[in-house]
């Protein structure tokens, strides 16, 4: 339990990290983010705040403790997020695609330790608690 939670709190943070960067020039609607989503990719321009504001509200779910819904929500959208982007890339014949499937195998494999720990939790909460406590047949 305590390596997964370690390696799910350092790949999650991380990640969290990486889509908060990406999501940053999209709410401001920074030139680099119209030149790539605008001009080379063709989405309109209203799109790139939503998708920023999107990605910006996920990244806050998936580090919040709690609200395994959201989290699952969350996880989606990053989902949808980076397929869609990488087919953008490679629909457009740019060979960067080929980089955005570290981030597609990074976000899988921090959903996979989201799970993985989720079950673990769940599993300890179940779990019998014999602390402190003595049984003896003499007991019974």
């Amino acid at each position: 339990m305590k390596t997964t939670n370690i390696l799910y709190w350092i790949f999650t943070s991380l990640f969290g990290a990486f889509m908060l960067m990406s999501a940053i020039p999209d709410i401001f609607s920074h030139p680099i983010a119209i030149q790539g989503m605008h001009t080379e990719l063709g989405y309109p321009l209203y799109f790139i705040p939503f998708i920023g504001v999107a990605k910006f509200l996920g990244v806050i779910a998936i580090l919040l403790p709690g609200f395994h819904r959201l989290k699952e929500w969350a996880y989606a959208g990053f989902a949808y997020d980076l397929i869609g982007a990488t087919y953008s890339v490679f629909s457009i014949g740019k060979p960067d695609w080929v980089y955005m499937l570290l981030f597609v195998a990074f976000y899988t494999f921090t959903y996979i330790l989201y799970r993985k720990r989720k079950k673990l939790l769940e599993q300890a909460k179940l779990a019998p608690r014999a602390e402190g406590v003595l049984v003896t047949s003499a007991m019974a």
